[in-house]
């Protein structure tokens, strides 16, 4: 169960890279609503694939401790 802020971003980084092949340039946190490991986490990031940088603005949803949906638009 992640405990602190950072260990959510970490699961989000992993998440990224193990779902869409992304790796993350930056991420900075625009709202923390996951209480107990439940609710949304939003950030505006860039990642990178390929080489290629692209800036996003992301919702993790994490329910007990987990990752299970992820909204996003581009910046």
């Amino acid at each position: 169960m992640p405990k602190t802020e950072a260990d959510l971003l970490a699961k989000a980084k992993v998440y990224l890279k193990k779902t869409y092949g992304e790796d993350t340039v930056a991420m900075t946190v625009t709202k923390n609503a996951v209480q107990a490991g439940s609710g949304p986490l939003a950030v505006d990031c860039t990642v990178s694939v390929g080489g290629h940088h692209s800036d996003w603005s992301k919702v993790f949803h994490f329910q007990n401790g987990a990752i299970v949906d992820m909204d996003y638009r581009r910046r």
